[in-house]
């Protein structure tokens, strides 16, 4: 039987909102970050933070908070998206588990069922056309070619070196379509006007059912 983890990539320096972390924003009195973890506890597996910083700032959720720092060789602060998944796959493997699955922290509205509409791994989410590199189930047994990939790549290097959908497609990566209407399930928060509409979002579906 597959065991699997998730893990929240709260990273990012929430430039384009004027700074701050974006999964602890609000919207409709809740915080994205919260409102996420209530669409994935459905799954029922080990779920973690991963965060660069001070580490702190996520305690009050309860939950593992893995740190953005990687293994010797790997540069520092410099690996993006991928420094998170490569944390999630050491964390999960941590745990014996087949694979991890990765959801940024700004996108509070994915479906319900992601993990098991992900399975088996390795599958990336698809919607409107657009494919979500960093919503998808990574197998743990791709870590050591991951980290080996991180550690070959210079510090300084262009952004382009370290992109998730590069390496993604050294690992066979599946994409899983879903649908976008009444809204894309994997929206996510990086303006002002994005975090407007996820309020409105939030408001129609926490409205009572009639």
């Amino acid at each position: 039987m597959m065991r699997y983890a998730c893990v929240i990539l709260a990273g990012g320096a929430a430039t384009r909102m004027g700074g701050g972390d974006k999964p602890l924003l609000l919207a409709g009195g809740r915080t994205l970050l919260g409102r996420l973890l209530d669409r994935l506890a459905g799954a029922g597996v080990p779920m973690a933070i991963n965060t660069r910083g001070d580490t702190a700032r996520f305690a009050a959720f309860g939950l593992p908070v893995l740190p953005d720092d990687t293994a010797d060789g790997v540069p520092d602060g410099g690996a993006g998206p991928l420094a998170g998944v490569l944390a999630a796959m050491d964390w999960a493997a941590g745990l014996g588990c087949d694979a991890v699955l990765t959801v940024p922290g700004d996108t509070p509205f994915v479906p319900r069922d992601l993990l098991a509409a992900l399975a088996p791994a390795p599958a990336v989410a698809l919607s409107g056309g657009r494919r979500h590199h960093l919503v998808a189930l990574w197998p743990v047994a791709a870590r050591a070619a991951l980290r080996a990939r991180l550690a070959a790549t210079p510090a300084g290097a262009p952004r382009a070196a370290f992109g998730v959908r590069a390496f993604a497609e050294t690992i066979g990566m599946r994409e899983v379509t879903f649908p976008d209407q009444p809204f894309d399930p994997f929206f996510n928060v990086n303006t002002p006007e994005d975090l407007a509409a996820a309020r409105r979002i939030a408001a129609t579906q926490d409205a009572p059912r009639a």
